[in-house]
């Protein structure tokens, strides 16, 4: 019996013979970093298949967000949430900015808009909000409140690469999306990230905040960071691009599987596809509920004894860290949903790399 381990995420990678006439260029020009002509080729590249304004391409998925929130001068507090990767919260505390965390809604596992309101008060500059496993938020009763109360609005769309609602990218919303190309993620550099900003003169500024604030050789304009992404990498990205759509094709077939599957499984509760939202299918979370006999815990660790391997995500909250329990926003009792959700949850494998033993093995697991 086929006993191989099953990963929960594969990378996504370009043919080795196809990158090697990139790396070929890039040593005959000896041009590796500073915007060179791959990483222009890029911006532009992704531009077009986003469907958004303006990019600007980060050696990882946090940079963007730690300078997003200095390119818009937000101070204070941040609504949040508590459901997420920590870097969506350390780029808040990395500002000097108090993090404060809202309960989730249980059918998207985002942030919930019916509860942003109650924790506005008068030090609130911003809501941070994530597009959890590449499901949109409601952008359209988030974007009320922020108008309502004068709020910057940045979505942390690290899970978000090419989804859209009734045909507009979501990474439009709001006054700028954050994306994540980590090895991870449906369509990555290795490392990298980006921001999407929906204006040249934002484009501008980051820009030279993401180059040590340089606008020119002797001229800098604010106290920026280096977080280029290189030429390698940009090569590596353009590659991968042209393999993304092919790459969720396959993640649709393995979602559509596991719910077919799974469907009359007592306990085990997953999500369906949004009406009018063009998906990724990033992650595949299942939850595993009271009636089904086993605690997630029990099943997850089952599953690791099967050379399964899923992955509690997110388990546990940020609020649950060190860093944020004290904070009064991260009582457990102002998060039920999240609390309980974090107990429940287990993504599936999920990448284009899996076989139909593969999948077949993560079901049986689940069944038996």
């Amino acid at each position: 019996m086929d006993n191989k381990t099953i990963t929960v995420t594969s990378p996504l990678l370009p043919k080795l013979e196809e990158f090697m006439p990139y790396l070929q260029e890039i040593w005959d020009s000896k041009w590796i970093t500073n915007n060179g002509q791959f990483h222009q080729q890029l911006e532009k590249a992704l531009c077009e298949y986003l469907r958004v304004p303006y990019i600007s391409l980060f050696t990882n998925g946090t940079l963007p967000l730690i300078t997003a929130l200095q390119a818009l001068r937000v101070t204070g507090e941040v609504i949040t949430t508590p459901y997420s990767f920590v870097a969506t919260t350390h780029s808040l505390w990395w500002n000097g900015i108090k993090p404060v965390f809202v309960d989730i809604d249980p059918a998207t596992c985002n942030l919930d808009p019916s509860k942003i309101e109650a924790a506005i008060t008068p030090r609130t500059t911003a809501i941070m909000p994530v597009h959890c496993y590449g499901k949109p938020c409601n952008v359209k009763a988030i974007q009320e409140i922020a108008d309502k109360y004068g709020l910057k609005v940045i979505y942390d769309a690290a899970h978000a690469f090419g989804v859209e609602i009734n045909g507009e990218s979501v990474l439009n919303a709001g006054d700028m999306s954050t994306l994540s190309f980590h090895a991870t993620k449906v369509y990555n550099t290795v490392e990298g990230g980006a921001l999407v900003m929906n204006n040249a003169e934002t484009k501008r500024r980051i820009d030279y905040l993401k180059n040590f604030g340089f606008a020119g050789e002797t001229e800098v304009v604010a106290p920026g960071i280096n977080s280029k992404m290189d030429e390698i990498r940009s090569a590596y990205g353009l590659l991968a691009l042209k393999k993304v759509d092919e790459s969720i094709a396959e993640r649709q077939k393995v979602a559509q599987i596991y719910r077919s599957e799974l469907k009359d499984v007592p306990g085990i509760r997953y999500f369906e596809d949004m009406p009018g939202v063009k998906h990724n299918y990033s992650y595949f979370p299942i939850f595993v509920e009271k009636d089904y006999g086993m605690t997630r815990d029990e099943l997850y660790f089952k599953m690791k004894e099967n050379n399964v391997l899923g992955r509690r995500y997110f388990y546990p909250l940020i609020s649950s860290f060190s860093t944020y329990r004290g904070l009064e926003s991260s009582d457990p009792k102002n998060l039920p949903i999240a609390t309980r959700i974090a107990e429940e949850v287990i993504c599936l494998p999920m990448h284009d790399a899996l076989s139909e033993n593969d999948i077949q093995r993560v079901i049986d697991c689940i069944k038996r």
